[in-house]
């Protein structure tokens, strides 16, 4: 199986099977570095030195940094049913020059260290709508060990929606998701914002890397903050390859973009927070037990 970015209209047949075409290089980062514009650069200057060391090119990015800003909530129940089994259920709500877009970015995902186990999952909702199928290998630091790489893989279903009301009964969510009832949730079991956290993301470009043999990552770096404390919470650095076939991605650009991967964790290692993933964080922050061991 490989990995397929698939939008999918009302009425189209699709295939359950979805192969993956991303692979996305994950490191988080300690936000509390990127407090100025100036810090954004600065890092920049190290991964761009990083890209030199190892023989791939990073473009330039403008001055002043150029970034977006994002609301980011998780859904889940008081137990933390979904997440503990795997899933992840987000919304985004994108500004424009300070204010919210009408429409949003509804998320569900499935997440797991086996492939095959993912690929099995079905994300597509039941209603008939328009969807994005995102089947990708995400590509993690192993729990606090710089210099070191992991994978995990996750099933997602993205929709474009307006405004849609997620703290409402499990029974009403599963019935748009069906795969949800694998987390053998109440039906009547209420969802709420995970740990009553809205996250404020800045979203800034970091250029693109080129590794070579036409294959081109974009580099994004976020940072996120409890949007009504302003404390800071994580950062994250990633660029993601695009392929046709995964056995399309092989040889020097695939060596050189996982080289690149474990020595910024070397160049950049004072700057590293040594979580799992965001999500994680997020979820870690309150007393109810998480069991994913993300």
């Amino acid at each position: 199986m490989s990995e397929l970015l698939q939008t999918v209209k009302p009425g189209t047949p699709v295939m359950v099977a979805d192969p993956i075409t991303y692979r996305e290089y994950k490191l988080l980062l300690r936000s509390e570095h990127f407090s100025k514009a100036a810090h954004f650069h600065k890092f920049w200057k190290i991964t761009r030195g990083t890209a030199k060391s190892v023989g791939v090119d990073i473009s330039k990015i403008a001055k002043p940094i150029e970034t977006h800003l994002r609301e980011v909530l998780f859904f889940d129940t008081p137990k933390f049913r979904l997440y503990n089994h795997g899933f992840i259920l987000r919304r985004r709500t994108f500004y424009k020059k300070g204010l919210p877009q009408p429409n949003h970015e509804l998320t569900i995902k499935f997440r797991h260290p086996d492939r095959q186990t993912a690929a099995a999952v079905d994300v597509r909702p039941l209603v008939p709508c328009a969807y994005t199928i995102k089947f990708k290998e995400e590509v993690l630091m192993q729990r606090g060990k710089p210099g070191t790489r992991r994978s995990i893989y996750s099933h997602g279903c993205e929709l474009d929606t307006p405004n849609v009301v997620l703290t409402r009964s499990f029974g009403s969510i599963s019935q748009l998701f069906p795969a949800l009832l694998q987390t053998g949730a109440k039906p009547r079991t209420l969802l709420s914002i995970v740990n009553g956290i809205a996250i404020e993301e800045i979203l800034a470009d970091c250029g693109e890397i080129d590794f070579g043999g036409k294959i081109t990552a974009k580099a994004t770096l976020a940072i996120w903050r409890n949007r009504m404390t302003q404390e800071h919470l994580v950062g994250e650095y990633s660029y993601q390859i695009k392929f046709a076939d995964v056995d399309d991605f092989h040889g020097k650009p695939r060596e050189l973009s996982e080289a690149f991967f474990l020595q910024l964790q070397e160049d950049a290692k004072d700057w590293l927070h040594l979580g799992t993933t965001k999500t994680a964080m997020v979820y870690g922050l309150g007393k109810t037990l998480v069991t994913n061991p993300e």
